[in-house]
């Protein structure tokens, strides 16, 4: 295993591939309450590719979208829908981070790139991680510009930034792949030998498993703690997992969910559905046995019930989260929002409950 010589100090950005980045934007503010802060296009000098930074928090997002069928990544489209194409991490020196990544046996797609215009010099490069997916190096430490060079602060034409309405939202809290059957342990590997990475925690079938279906997870994390990606494979049961249907629908390996954290998950979740985002429902008996199963908390257990909230436990504290339905016709990509009170586990007691609402909205998609 690699020691952690590779310095990724956090998330930087994720990159979404987009069939219409301005009707993501558009999605992504009013109902998940992003502030639109910078767009590159046509009006830019940008002739390939339109593209929109939202923020929120500590969160950035990035949706692109082809502005030609010859676009080199135009065939994501038709192959994935909408997804996450790059995962990108801020680093204190993009050169030796490539370097060092390629010489333990990372793919690299894009070498080391500085990119110059009046705000200053930015700094990537970038490597191939599971399915298509890849990892961006990112140094923007003397760049004072909007989000990159190509993109310009956003015209309150576009998206007026006096109109928008957070939701809560603070950070990244972790980034779950979905991974071919018999590839988890390929990508935990990747993770530790390439960039440093440590195992965190592990589940077996026997941890996450229902009567029809079960998955694999492992867990890993970066040496500074403050990335974390588990990474699930499907294993074998009486029917199709979740994950092998997000694999059939994606069109192979990629990002399932990303979990953002919230101080306040009560009023996240209340703002978030005002907006009409659509949430998995656990049974009401689920809250009836909480209780005994977690012990105190300072939220109002009929709340969480009205919600849909979940709760778990570990030796360091609780947790609470939610699940959003797919936010595309395609079941592939969706939202988990999470509020920890010390808990620094993935809510393992609520695998059960949790993977029985995914399947019954399989069920009614036929795909189960």
């Amino acid at each position: 295993m690699a020691t952690d010589e590779i310095s990724l100090r956090k998330i930087d950005h994720v990159r979404f591939f987009v069939g219409n980045a301005r009707q993501s934007a558009y999605f992504y503010r009013n109902a998940y309450g992003f502030d639109v802060v910078a767009y590159a296009g046509l009006e830019t000098k940008v002739k390939h590719e339109a593209g929109y930074v939202l923020q929120q928090g500590g969160i950035t997002f990035v949706l692109i979208s082809p502005l030609q069928a010859s676009h080199p990544d135009a065939h994501r489209l038709s192959l994935h829908g909408d997804g996450v194409a790059d995962i990108a991490f801020q680093v204190d020196d993009v050169r030796t981070t490539y370097n060092k990544s390629v010489e333990r046996g990372a793919v690299g797609v894009k070498g080391p790139t500085r990119l110059e215009d009046e705000w200053g010099v930015y700094e990537f490069a970038t490597i191939r991680a599971y399915g298509d997916t890849t990892h961006s190096f990112v140094n923007r430490d003397q760049y004072r510009g909007p989000f990159a060079p190509g993109f310009n602060p956003i015209d309150p034409s576009r998206y007026n930034p006096a109109t928008y309405h957070p939701t809560g939202l603070l950070a990244i809290d972790h980034i779950v792949g979905n991974v071919e059957e018999g590839k988890m342990n390929e990508w935990v590997d990747f993770y530790r030998r390439v960039l440093g990475f440590e195992q965190l925690v592990s589940f077996d079938d026997k941890d996450i498993s229902t009567e029809y279906s079960a998955l694999m997870s492992k867990v890993v994390q970066s040496g500074r703690g403050k990335i974390k990606f588990p990474i699930n494979e499907p294993a074998r049961g009486r029917r199709r997992s979740q994950i092998e249907e997000y694999i059939d629908f994606y069109g192979g390996a990629g990002v399932q969910h990303i979990a953002l954290a919230t101080n306040d998950i009560l009023k996240t979740v209340r703002a978030l559905r005002q907006n009409d985002v659509s949430f998995l429902r656990v049974p009401r008996t689920y809250y009836d046995l909480l209780p005994e199963r977690v012990g105190p908390i300072a939220e109002n257990i009929e709340e969480l019930a009205e919600l849909g909230i979940l709760v778990d436990r570990d030796d360091e504290g609780y947790m609470l989260q939610i699940f959003t339905k797919p936010v595309q016709d395609r079941p592939t990509l969706f939202f988990e929002i999470i509020q920890r009170e010390g808990s620094r586990s993935f809510g393992k007691g609520n695998f059960k409950a949790l993977f029985e609402a995914i399947e019954r909205e399989q069920s009614l998609r036929g795909t189960l």
